[in-house]
């Protein structure tokens, strides 16, 4: 047992300098299975609809721009995954930065090039911005202060609006966490200690600004929301609450590093203080 656990520390162990089999194993494996996610995207959600000439829509009013937050969320942690698996192999900062950070932003533009090929969707230029957006907010970091003092997080909690409309919000649980923007928050988590570093806040401790939307059974056209939901009202949600940088708690177990790494994408559950773009406002003892 504790031979494997010190294999399993071994291989997690960043390299000192570029180690080529680390490097070919990880331009193998992320090109595997790019490839593979683009060609299960492709069977699972366009290959059913017509394909048309290369096309760009106006999506941008859609959904609140929750969908735009989401875009930014994955580019940034996809890019640090792949900067993160360039230091792993022994990438200087610079490789880091070029070819890893910009992982996210090659993945989901490979994506809009499909929704432009597909006559029920379009690629679209707010995605474009948004996913260009958290690639910046990633490298920016590094570039200004050498550290992610800003991370984007994610939570979630389950509202009535996907049982209304279930294709299109979520029939299970998992399909919800995916779909249903009612449900979803997206979150700035900013790291109070390294904006002052020689105070005695504590390291791990954060501070969160929300965004989150509700009232939402269809992308922008509230007519059909009656429909489904007559008493839906569309508003936008704003979020303060404190946070937790995981990354932060100190541990020599890589494999508990990338563990904690992993899970600081999600939000900690907190006391939250609200603010409805519909009028009014709102403490939650613990928000989700």
């Amino acid at each position: 047992m504790l031979s494997a656990q010190n294999a399993v520390e071994r291989f997690l162990k960043p390299s000192d300098s570029l180690h080529k089999r680390r490097l070919n194993t990880l331009i193998i494996t992320e090109a595997t299975l790019g490839t593979a996610a683009l060609i299960g995207l492709n069977q699972a959600w366009y290959a059913e609809y017509p394909r048309s000439d290369f096309h760009f829509i106006n999506d941008n009013a859609e959904w609140l721009q929750m969908d735009k937050a989401g875009h930014v969320f994955s580019s940034y942690h996809l890019g640090s995954f792949g900067a993160n698996a360039m230091k792993w192999a022994g990438g200087n900062r610079k490789s880091q930065l070029i070819y890893g950070s910009t992982l996210g932003l090659t993945f989901l533009t490979a994506v809009e090039v499909f929704d432009g090929y597909s006559a029920n969707w379009g690629a679209s230029w707010g995605d474009v911005v948004a996913n260009v957006s958290g690639t910046a907010l990633f490298v920016s970091q590094e570039l200004l202060w050498k550290e992610q003092r800003i991370v984007p997080k994610f939570s979630f909690h389950t509202t009535p609006y996907a049982s209304a409309r279930p294709t299109v919000l979520g029939s299970s649980l998992q399909e919800q966490i995916l779909k249903d923007y009612n449900g979803q928050t997206y979150w700035l988590s900013f790291n109070l200690h390294s904006f002052a570093k020689s105070s005695k806040i504590p390291k791990w401790l954060n501070v969160a600004i929300g965004y989150g939307a509700e009232g939402m059974i269809t992308g922008n056209d509230e007519l059909v929301n009656t429909v489904f939901l007559p008493e839906s009202q569309r508003y936008r949600q704003f979020y303060l609450s404190l946070d937790v940088d995981l990354t932060k708690i100190e541990t020599k177990s890589h494999f508990v590093k990338t563990v904690l790494t992993i899970l600081n994408t999600i939000k900690i559950p907190a006391p939250t203080f609200e603010i409805k773009g519909s009028g009014g406002s709102k403490l939650h003892l613990i928000y989700f």
